[in-house]
C-alpha cells in the first residue's frame, strides 16, 4: 500500500486582542452568510508560516507577526486528497485593516461570540484555537457522506 497521498495545505488564522477577534464574511464559496477567520492556500514552494502570514495580509490588510501553530482540521475528500487546514493564532499584528475581495473583515467583540453567526464548524476551531485541550477536527468520508466531524486531542 502506497504510503504517499495527494494532499491540498490551507491555513486559517486566529488574530485577536484582548477584547476582540477578526472575523470574516466570504463572498462567492459556501459560506456565503456565515464568518470564519480568514486565510488560504499554502502556495508551491512556500514555507507554511509564510502561506499564512501572506494570506492574512491580502485578506485583511495587515501584517501579523509570529503566528503560532495550534492544530489542524482535515478530512479526506471524494477523490481520495487529504485536505489539510492548517490552524495558527497570533496578537501580534501591524497595519490598517481593510476588506478585500474574499470578503468583508471586520473585528468582533469577544463578549459576542456566542451569538454571532458563525459559519457551521467555527465554534470547534475556537476550542483548538484557545485551549490544549484539543489539536485537530477531523471529518471522516464514509459511504459517499462526510460525518459530523469530531475534536480530537
Amino acid at each position: 500500500m502506497p504510503r504517499k497521498t495527494e494532499v491540498e495545505l490551507t491555513n486559517m488564522c486566529l488574530v485577536y486582542d484582548e477584547n476582540r477577534i477578526l472575523v470574516q464574511e466570504k463572498k462567492g464559496t459556501g459560506y456565503t452568510g456565515g464568518l470564519l477567520f480568514p486565510g488560504g492556500h499554502v502556495e508551491q514552494g512556500e514555507s507554511l508560516r509564510d502561506s499564512v502570514i501572506r494570506e492574512i495580509k491580502e485578506e485583511t490588510g495587515l501584517k501579523i507577526y509570529e503566528p503560532q501553530p495550534c492544530g489542524f482540521k482535515d478530512w479526506i475528500q471524494e477523490d481520495g486528497t487529504r485536505y489539510i487546514v492548517l490552524l495558527y493564532k497570533t496578537n501580534k499584528f501591524s497595519g490598517e485593516l481593510k476588506s478585500s475581495k474574499e470578503g468583508r473583515t471586520y473585528w468582533l467583540n469577544r463578549k459576542d461570540i456566542d451569538k454571532a453567526n458563525l459559519i457551521w464548524n467555527m465554534r470547534e476551531l475556537l476550542q483548538i484555537f484557545e485551549s490544549s485541550q484539543y489539536s485537530e477536527f477531523f471529518f471522516e468520508f464514509k459511504d459517499g457522506k462526510y460525518g459530523k466531524g469530531k475534536l480530537l486531542g
